[in-house]
Formats: C-alpha cells, structure tokens, sequence
C-alpha cells in the first residue's frame, strides 16, 4: 500500500468502524426483535434525534458551555499545579501524593455538597468538570518539567541561564506534547463530570435530559443524549489534536519518514 493510500485509510478508518459497528448493531435488533425499551437499534435513535432536535439541542448547548467553563478552570489550576510541582523537588514530595489521594476521590460523592454549597444549577456542574480534570492536565505539566535532562539543565546554567529561564524557555515548550495529551483526555472526562452532575442537581443539560428519558422510557432518546455527548467530546478532542499537529509537529516522527 503506497503511503498516500495508507494515510488516506487512516484517516477513514474510525468513520468505517464506526459505519461497521451501526450495521451489525442494526442487524442484531432487526434479526432477534429487541425491543426499544430494553436496547433500540440505531434507525429508532436517528428517528428520536430528529423528533426530538430542538430539546436536544437545548440541552446539548448547555452541557457544552458549562463543561468548556469547568474546563477551562481546570486548564488554569492544572498549568499552575502543574508547573509548581514540576519546578520544586520539595513541592512534588509534598503535593503530589496528597493529589493522588484527592483523584482518587469519586467525584459524584462531591455533587451533594456541591449542591448544597451553590444549589441546583450550573454552579455544581461546573465544578464537577474542573474536579475530575484538572489531574491529568497537572500530572503532565509536572512530568514534562521535572522530567527535563540534567545534561541539557546543566549546560544552560553554564551559559548564564537561570533557574526560571530554564523552566519558562525550555522546560514548558518541552512539555507542551504533554500538555496537549493531556488536554485530550482532561476534556473527556470533563463531559462525563458534567453530565453526572446535571443527572443529579439540575433541571437541564444531558445529564438531565437522560434522566427524564429513562423515567418515562423513552430508551432512543436516552441513547441519542449519549450520542450527543460523545460527539461533542470527539470533537474537542479532534480539535485539541488538530492544534496539537499545528503547534508541536517537532516533537512528533512524521508518518512517511523512513
């Protein structure tokens, strides 16, 4: 396979899975007539999604905005986390053990007494999405500094470079393929953190809108709230990605080098 047909495949690759996955889906809930209410097949969810667009779509845009405000919370605390426990030998001792602990945590267990701090609404949720992502945007930034070659440390001290230079000049563009890894996975989680709030302690979004769905068994509309949420979170994803390819392709072997 020459490497044009070979990139062109990969790029293709996740949408025919995808098509491959609907298809045997569709096949299994037309072959054993599975019933809606218990797991509808991808046709009921399409019909639900365009029935249902408008609701969807308003409660979509809020469990966007309100993830992307967690988000970029998150992004803030965990550079600033991130580089302070990087940077100090002492501060990764100290802090970094008790951020594991604190990860650790299940976050839902934090959506009661978020609630009961800022009451029913987007307040909770937001901090549910900085909560659970936050960590894997810190952990990277600290990585990428701390793991920063003495050789190359020492030489810069030699030729007059402080301990900042060193950190802001080479230690941060050094860990920006870091840093963007971890904004793929950060943003995941933070959809997920959204919506677990929005199941518990709010009257609109996704996760509100699954919980309405399932109490009245309305099943293809449940799932076409999942399809939503994972769409969104694809395409933030791809967009870090994107960004990613635009912004740090030296730190990156290209596809067709020998």
């Amino acid at each position: 396979m020459s490497p044009s047909k070979r990139r062109a495949f990969e790029r293709w690759s996740p949408w025919l899975l995808l098509l491959a996955i609907l298809l045997v889906w569709q096949l299994i809930c037309s072959a054993f007539q599975v019933s809606e209410f218990i797991f509808p097949s991808p046709w009921r969810i399409a019909e639900q999604m365009l029935e249902y667009r408008g609701v969807i779509a308003q409660h979509a845009w809020r469990t966007f905005w309100v993830t992307m405000v967690g988000f970029g919370i998150s992004i803030v605390v965990g550079v600033l986390l991130g580089f302070l426990i990087g940077s100090s030998r002492i501060a990764y001792a100290a802090v970094y053990p008790l951020m594991t602990a604190f990860n650790a945590l299940p976050k839902a267990a934090f959506v009661p007494i978020l609630v009961v701090w800022f009451g029913i609404g987007a307040g909770p949720a937001i901090l549910t999405a900085f909560l659970i992502s936050f960590f894997p945007i810190m952990v990277n930034i600290a990585t990428g500094l701390a793991t920063l070659e003495p050789e190359l440390e020492d030489v810069l001290r030699v030729l007059g470079a402080r301990r900042w230079d060193v950190l802001v000049k080479v230690g941060m563009p050094r860990s920006l393929p870091y840093f963007y890894g971890s904004l793929k996975v950060a943003i995941t989680l933070a959809f997920v953190g959204t919506t677990v709030s929005e199941m518990t302690a709010s009257n609109e979004g996704i996760g509100y809108l699954l919980i309405s769905a399932g109490s009245s068994m309305q099943m293809g509309l449940a799932f076409a709230g999942l399809v939503v949420i994972g769409a969104m979170a694809m395409a933030m994803y791809v967009l870090f990605a994107r960004i990613e390819q635009r912004t740090t392709a030296w730190a990156h072997r290209r596809a067709d080098a020998a």
